[in-house]
């Protein structure tokens, strides 16, 4: 196996972790939750290990035993000793043990019980390679899926759920109530239907153990990618097996705990010299409320578009006539200063604030990003006050470039009552981009679709 950056840590010190922020990997402090093993032995028979968080161990083991039928009340366990530090606890109860105990195997969720540690010498393993490298953008995509497969088998909540992605697609999904049991529902199915998980991204929904972790490692699995935290053990399980172990994918960002190489995290540079702006607080009619504060990927409608515009701009502003309603939002918000005038009062107010000389406009309706469209109508700037893309309805001037020049012809339609858009560009030097030219750039004219109706936001929920 070719070496890793993270290979060369000595000591006990844990790797660097490295956040994601939408443009580079950047070092973060952050502690994984710990859990530990505990060997427990009873009247002097090796009877289990348990995996379990380091609080409280005490009570862990001695609710093992009453539930296991070993003691029936506190007068049978006569004493209880527990070391952390070199995991064992030591246990004698009246009576004597049985020779043989019928295991009660546990869903895994808080202190999953194993008769083995899991490590990298618990069981055969099959290491990945170091090669082919894996982009945010696929860590994303396979984070939506599985959170849109979830939606379509979850009959309830309170459920975990895994999957194994090859890049473009889930070869496998499973569910169930611990999200160990998903690790193995995977591994069976897989097994049953030839399918090689080596190399393979296993993508869960809940916190990464140290079992999890050498059961990925023993299918092959080259990166582990969960929407909340690994513990510590699986820290360094997946380091010592070259597995990249990446956690907290959530919106545009994610924590890199292992071996953060695989990931080809390239930074766009953002577009010098034009703010972004998202155009919010419509009235929403059709949707029968606010389209902006909509549930999508664990958050609201808004913020997934303004991730984007982060991506894309230093400075993202949204224009409203009603800032507290979007104080979540972690940039500057700005009100109409012409009220009433719908998406031509935004575009005054946003332009009056800008830091930068120009500003691209997108309407909070408008999910459907294309960054190298967005660019492009930013460099078409230099002998236009404002540059608009024609869609296959017309020009599209809620996804359009405007300059500051504009303002005394913009506060001119405003003032005489015109709240067009489109009212005052007779009288600004109008750059309109050709449908084809358009299409060349985005085949799918998807940019300039928005979601107007219940139905088209299901759909765009679903990834349809």
């Amino acid at each position: 196996m070719s070496r890793l950056p993270g290979d060369d840590a000595k000591g006990g010190d844990a790797p660097p972790v490295l956040r994601y922020d939408g443009r580079r990997l950047a070092p973060v402090r952050h502690l994984p939750v710990r859990e530990v093993p505990v060997a427990l032995t009873v009247n002097g028979v090796a009877l289990a290990t348990l995996i379990a968080s380091p609080h409280d161990l005490h009570f862990l083991v001695a609710g093992f035993l009453r539930m296991q039928g070993l003691v029936r009340s506190a007068g049978d366990l006569l004493t209880l000793s527990v070391c952390e530090e070199f995991g064992s606890a030591m246990a004698r109860i009246r009576g004597d043990v049985p020779d043989r105990i019928t295991p009660t195997f546990t869903s895994g969720c808080g202190a999953g019980i194993s008769f083995h540690v899991p490590g990298s010498g618990g069981r055969p393993v099959q290491l990945p390679s170091a090669g082919t490298s894996v982009s945010p953008e696929s860590l994303f995509s396979a984070m939506d899926a599985l959170a849109r497969a979830s939606e379509a088998y979850r009959g309830s909540g309170g459920i975990h759920s895994a999957g194994a992605w090859d890049g473009e697609r889930l070869l496998l999904f499973a569910e169930d109530i611990g999200r160990h049991n998903t690790i193995d529902r995977i591994a069976g199915e897989a097994f049953l239907g030839g399918v090689d998980l080596a190399g393979r991204i296993l993508v869960a929904s809940g916190r990464v153990s140290s079992e999890m972790a050498a059961k990925a490692g023993s299918l092959g699995i080259s990166v582990i990618a969960s929407r909340t935290s690994p513990t510590d053990l699986a820290v360094k399980i997946c380091g010592e097996l070259g597995i990249t172990l990446v956690g907290y994918v959530r919106g545009r960002r994610f924590n890199v705990y292992t071996h953060p190489a695989r990931i080809a995290a390239v930074a766009a540079e953002r577009i010098p010299g034009v703010t972004g702006v998202i155009l919010a607080g419509g009235r929403s009619g059709r949707m029968g409320s606010d389209k902006a504060l909509l549930p999508y990927q664990g958050g609201r409608f808004i913020e997934a578009i303004h991730r984007r515009m982060e991506e894309l701009f230093d400075e993202v502003i949204v224009a409203t006539g009603e800032t507290a309603r979007y104080d979540f939002l972690p940039c500057r918000r700005v009100t109409d200063l012409y009220t009433g005038m719908g998406a031509l009062g935004g575009i005054h107010a946003a332009l009056r604030a800008s830091g930068s000389e120009k500003v691209f406009v997108v309407a909070c309706d408008m999910p459907y990003l294309a960054p190298d469209l967005i660019r492009h109508l930013c460099s078409l700037t230099e002998e236009a006050d404002v540059v608009v893309p024609e869609g296959e309805g017309g020009i599209e001037p809620l996804h359009a470039v405007y300059r500051k020049g504009v303002l005394p012809a913009l506060e001119d339609a405003l003032r005489s009552g015109q709240c067009r858009v489109v009212s005052f560009f007779d009288r600004v030097r109008v750059r309109r981009v050709p449908f084809a030219e358009v299409e060349r750039i985005d085949p799918a004219l998807r940019a300039f679709r928005n979601i107007n109706t219940p139905e088209e936001y299901y759909r765009f929920r679903d990834g349809e």
